[in-house]
């Protein structure tokens, strides 16, 4: 217990290392590009962030046990409870990093129509897969087209996302580098290249770091007796989202509010629309009772961050909230 203790720190000082180096240089490749925040917080930081807890269910589904069913298990548990994590206990971290500098009444304020058109495609496509579940496997028209919609409802969102950008960088939400690029302190200079170097040597030690930290609770999982999809609900979704809470905190302390919700808001439209649409297609994807109380809690806490979604930006309360549906969450399902 105390080497797969000391394995599960050294697994997360790599991702602390990863998230610094992935987080500065993708400042400086979204200055160099002249792009906006919403951009590089909801696209590339969220889509390169969401890369472990996207490979969890592809393997389970494809290369996992010699079981099916565990095998489906763990991949509709993962794929639903990775924007669990993100909508409650990502934003509620968030909250907290910046509780004792704002207070609970200060503003924690991203961009107000990319963090709105984030929550609003994720409702409406979290909201087909979750209606998804009472589609029969042998209605496989029927499921196809849906999986196709997800897909397309997120290439739309790719495109609006992209669209905004110019208007948005001379609005004054250019992204901006707020410091140098790390590897100048060994005397490497910033250009395009050294930055997609960095970004890339971040990106892969996430990546490690992530999958060290998955074998690693996979190992308690098993020592404590946690059932497939319990560990997929709840347990490797914390450990595979690190990177993402990771970055959202180091911007949010930094005040680059809008990189920190776009990582958070850009990956849950990423994993609410093409995960699901795979796991629609691949697994039997029904109504579970465990399944649909965390589909109901994820839905319900991206709703609340709308609804108090502001021009000048949500009340760090509003953000603790997330974390006690987070708990009623663990806790009702625990107690099962």
């Amino acid at each position: 217990m105390i080497q797969l203790a000391l394995e599960l720190f050294a697994m997360l000082l790599i991702i602390l290392v990863a998230s610094e180096l992935f987080t500065n240089a993708l400042e400086h490749l979204g200055a160099r590009l002249k792009i906006s925040e919403g951009v590089t917080g909801s696209l590339f930081a969220a889509v390169g962030t969401a890369l472990p807890e996207t490979l969890v269910p592809l393997l389970a589904l494809f290369a996992g046990t010699t079981s099916v069913s565990i095998n489906e298990e763990i991949g509709v548990g993962a794929i639903l409870g990775a924007p669990l994590m993100l909508s409650t206990l990502s934003t509620c971290l968030m909250a907290l990093a910046v509780l004792s500098h704002r207070g609970a009444g200060g503003r924690i304020a991203p961009e107000h129509t990319g963090f709105t058109r984030d929550l609003n495609f994720f409702l409406v496509a979290f909201a087909i897969a979750a209606l998804a579940m009472y589609v029969p496997p042998q209605a496989r028209i029927l499921r196809i087209g849906l999986s196709a919609a997800l897909v397309l409802t997120y290439f739309i969102y790719m495109l609006l996302t992209l669209r905004a950008s110019g208007q948005l960088v001379e609005g004054g939400h250019g992204t901006e580098a707020g410091e140098s690029m790390h590897l100048n302190r060994l005397g490497i200079p910033t250009n395009l290249l050294t930055i997609l170097v960095q970004l890339a040597a971040g990106l892969a030690l996430l990546i490690a770091g992530a999958k060290g930290f998955i074998h690693g609770v996979e190992s308690v999982s098993q020592l404590l007796g946690v059932s497939a999809l319990l560990l997929s609900l709840l347990i490797i979704p914390i450990a595979t989202e690190l990177p993402e809470k990771v970055n959202s905190i180091l911007w949010i302390r930094r005040r680059k509010d809008t990189l920190a919700f776009g990582n958070i808001t850009g990956a849950m439209v990423f994993q609410g629309t093409l995960l699901p649409a795979i796991g629609i297609m691949l697994t039997p994807w029904q109504p579970r009772i465990e399944v649909l109380g965390g589909v109901l809690i994820t839905l319900i806490a991206a709703a609340w961050l709308r609804i108090n979604a502001r021009k000048r930006g949500l009340p760090v309360w509003t953000l603790l909230v997330n974390g006690v549906l987070y708990l009623v969450y663990l806790t009702v399902t625990l107690s099962r």
